[in-house]
C-alpha cells in the first residue's frame, strides 16, 4: 500500500513538473509559429517573401470582392516592395510587418504574431480596386502557403478580410 502511495505521488509530481515546464511557444501543436529564437515579424516576412501568392479570399465589409484580384500574382519582395502583375498589367507597392503590441496586456506576448501588423500600400486613386488593400491588416493566422489578415474600418466600422494562398 505505501509503495502504491509513493508511486501515485511521484506520478503526480512528475505530471506537475510537466504541466509548468511547457509554455505557449513550446506548445507542438501551434501551426502558426516556429520556435526559432527569431521575433515574429521575422517569421511573418520570411514567409511572405518566400513564394508567389494569389488573393483566395477578400471580403469588403459587406461583400465579397475576391474577383476583383482574380489572376494577379503578388509577391512580398525583401527590399519591402509589393509587385502585383497580371498579364501585362504591373501594380507596384510596398508592404512592412510591424510589431503592434499596443493591444496586448501582457509583456510576454510582445513577440506573438497576432500583435503584429500587416501593412500594404498602392499608390492609387480612390477608385482604384488596389485602394482597398491599402490598410495596416490584422494577422488571424500565419502559415508557410496561407496568410488570413483582418482589419476593423475605422469609417464605417465594418470587417475586412483578406486572405492569401501561395501558388
Amino acid at each position: 500500500m505505501k509503495s502504491k502511495l509513493s508511486a501515485l505521488l511521484l506520478a503526480g509530481i512528475f505530471m506537475m513538473g510537466l504541466a509548468t515546464s511547457c509554455s505557449k511557444e513550446d506548445s507542438p501543436t501551434d501551426n502558426n509559429q516556429n520556435n526559432n529564437n527569431s521575433s515574429s515579424v521575422d517569421q511573418v516576412k520570411r514567409i511572405a517573401e518566400n513564394g508567389n501568392w494569389q488573393v483566395t479570399y477578400f471580403w469588403d465589409t459587406d461583400s465579397d470582392e475576391t474577383n476583383d484580384f482574380a489572376g494577379y500574382t503578388f509577391n512580398f519582395n525583401n527590399d519591402g516592395t509589393l509587385v502585383a502583375t497580371k498579364g501585362n498589367t504591373t501594380m507596384n507597392g510596398t508592404w512592412s510587418v510591424e510589431d503592434d503590441d499596443s493591444n496586448s496586456s501582457s509583456s510576454d506576448d510582445d513577440d506573438s504574431i497576432d500583435d503584429d501588423d500587416f501593412n500594404i500600400f498602392f499608390p492609387v486613386p480612390d477608385t482604384n480596386d488596389f485602394e482597398d488593400l491599402n490598410d495596416d491588416w490584422d494577422i488571424v493566422s500565419i502559415s508557410n502557403t496561407r496568410i488570413e489578415l483582418t482589419d476593423v474600418s475605422g469609417g464605417n466600422g465594418g470587417t475586412d478580410f483578406l486572405t492569401f494562398e501561395k501558388i
